[in-house]
């Protein structure tokens, strides 16, 4: 990963609206903001994830957003950067991809196995139906959700349009017009997708995305174990996964 000192150095040589000073100001005066996002983060990322090295992905965002922030644009920096950083970190974060093939392979298999069986039944998948679709015992079935999870093989982020992407159309440039109501029709097609989730599902999704609880505090208010959470999180996050594949094809 570049180190904040050598981009710095690349910024300065290439120039910016906001002048040099400006910038180290403003990096001076939001680092604390890059560390608050590194740790809430953190509540919500297995332990393998290293906060010293969201902190520092997180600090190449503040300096990107000072570098390129435009006032004119109408957001307050505080807003810009952190979006910003939040994208950097999330960056970091897919590029450390420590789940073993096999999970990504399994994944991949419940993923087709809830699109088939949901197409065929016009229902939502069961869970004994997706684990002998995909030829697993129903506790392999559930310990393969709790790992899908525990491992970040796949996020709700990771669906275009993310929240990380924001920043793209903030100051960087305007979109074209076909992009931006491919958007606003994905982000229809998404919200529909969550609203017909089951409703424990949907629930989970609220409170972790949303409410921004982390899982114990998930299933605290749910009323079961942690490890249940994870099961319903990445059942949901497949269940999406599944019914957005038009969308998410066209990546």
């Amino acid at each position: 990963m570049k180190s904040v000192a050598a981009y710095t150095r690349t910024a300065a040589s290439t120039g910016s609206a906001v002048s040099a000073l400006s910038q180290t100001q403003l990096v001076d005066e939001y680092a604390p903001l890059v560390k608050r996002i590194a740790y809430h983060l953190m509540t919500r990322l297995p332990p393998a994830v290293q906060v010293d090295d969201l902190i520092q992905s997180g600090m190449i965002g503040l300096l990107e957003a000072a570098q390129n922030y435009d006032p004119a644009q109408g957001a307050s920096f505080e807003t810009y950067a952190g979006i910003r950083i939040r994208g950097s970190m999330l960056d970091e974060i897919r590029k450390g991809d420590w789940a073993p093939r096999s999970l990504h392979r399994k994944v991949r298999a419940i993923t087709q196995a809830v699109a088939d069986l949901e197409a065929r039944h016009s229902r939502d998948a069961r869970d004994t139906e997706v684990a002998e679709a995909v030829g697993m015992s129903l506790d392999e079935y559930h310990a393969t959700l709790a790992d899908a999870t525990g491992y970040r093989v796949f996020s709700f982020e990771d669906l275009p349009a993310g929240e990380e992407n924001m920043s793209e159309g903030l100051t960087d440039k305007i979109p074209e017009p076909a992009e931006h109501v491919e958007n606003e029709l994905f982000q229809v097609a998404l919200a529909e997708a969550i609203e017909s989730l089951p409703e424990r599902e949907r629930l989970v999704m609220s409170l972790y995305y949303k409410e921004e609880l982390n899982l114990r505090e998930t299933g605290e208010v749910l009323g079961v174990s942690e490890s249940r959470v994870c099961q319903i999180h990445s059942q949901a996050l497949i269940r999406l996964k599944a019914r957005m594949a038009e969308w998410t094809a066209r990546e």
